[in-house]
């Protein structure tokens, strides 16, 4: 007598139909999500606008009216305020993949799936993060936007990368330029390398000194310094400092004299048009799994002169 088929229950099968995996999906896109907040620093400080379809999103931009006396009796004509546009176009679909055999998941001792996934959304996360801050870096190079407007600002401090004073000084420096160019002091940040962050923090400035200042602005103990200049201090592995070739032509440059970047969330954007997303799908002929994290946006300059890069030469 034939024994029958064993009845299997899948815990990842919808309503007992279809993919025995189907109810899978929802936990691993979380875990893609939660990499991606954990690890992605520039974008949450910078502008975002999320389009629903197209290739690319525009910025328009206006410069400022003039004021004048009237003289009695004359009439009052108008007057011409000069106008122009950024826009931020869409790059080819990024994609963090990773393949998971069949036979490898039935021979582990562990579950391996949730690291593999984590990985790739700090994949993605890293990678929006670095041009951001290479687009960033590039505003402060570029020209107004408007005729008569402000371009981007660079200062040049031959020992920002290794003095903590003269970082400071320069950070200032920093400061002081925004303010010329009637950038708003809210929502500016510091953008540093961690060993230029840890010589903040141990350096002898007035930063964590408490006979200076009263703010609770950090301490050797706790390893961490808030703010300069009135600015959050970021720091991140992600600020390039060397001649990027690679990547999207638009966020090409020669970072290798950068020290830092002070800039106001306005100058740079994203425009996203696929968020994060994850994409799970057994494949027989292959016998395995692949798994694909991906998204689709596009970086680029918004306002010049509310960045600042700090170079060495």
């Amino acid at each position: 007598m034939a024994v029958p088929d064993q009845v299997v229950s899948f815990g990842g099968q919808a309503n007992n139909v279809g993919a025995a995996d189907a109810l899978f999906l929802k936990v691993w896109a979380g875990e893609v999500l939660t990499a991606f907040r954990e690890q992605n620093t520039a974008q949450e400080r910078l502008m975002t606008r999320s389009i629903k379809n197209g290739k690319s999103a525009q910025f328009p931009a206006t410069w400022k009216a003039v004021a004048s006396y009237h003289t009695p009796g004359t009439y009052i004509l108008g007057q011409q305020i000069a106008g122009n546009e950024r826009t931020i176009t869409i790059d080819d679909l990024a994609i963090s993949p990773v393949f998971i055999a069949s036979i490898d998941e039935a021979k582990a001792h562990f579950e391996f799936r949730s690291e593999y996934t984590f990985q790739c959304g700090a994949a993605l996360a890293r990678q929006v993060d670095k041009n951001l801050l290479q687009v960033a870096l590039l505003a402060a190079r570029a020209s107004a936007t408007v005729t008569g407007g402000d371009g981007g600002t660079q200062i040049t401090s031959a020992n920002a990368k290794t003095d903590a004073d003269t970082l400071v000084a320069a950070v200032f420096d920093a400061a002081q330029a925004m303010d010329e160019k009637n950038v708003p002091k809210q929502d500016r940040f510091v953008f540093i390398k961690p060993d230029q962050y840890y010589q903040l923090v141990n350096s002898s400035s007035k930063l964590i000194n408490r006979d200076y200042n009263n703010e609770g602005n950090g301490s050797t103990a706790s390893g961490q310094v808030m703010r300069v200049a009135g600015m959050e201090i970021v720091e991140t592995n992600n600020l390039p400092q060397s001649n990027v070739i690679t990547g999207p032509t638009a966020y090409q440059g020669d970072f290798s004299t950068t020290a830092a970047l002070v800039c106001h969330r306005s100058a740079a954007g994203t425009v996203k048009l696929i968020d994060l997303a994850v994409e799970m799908g057994y494949q027989i002929e292959t016998q395995g799994t692949l798994i694909v994290a991906k998204q689709a946006l596009g970086h680029g300059i918004l306002r010049p002169e509310s960045a600042v890069e700090i170079k060495t030469a």
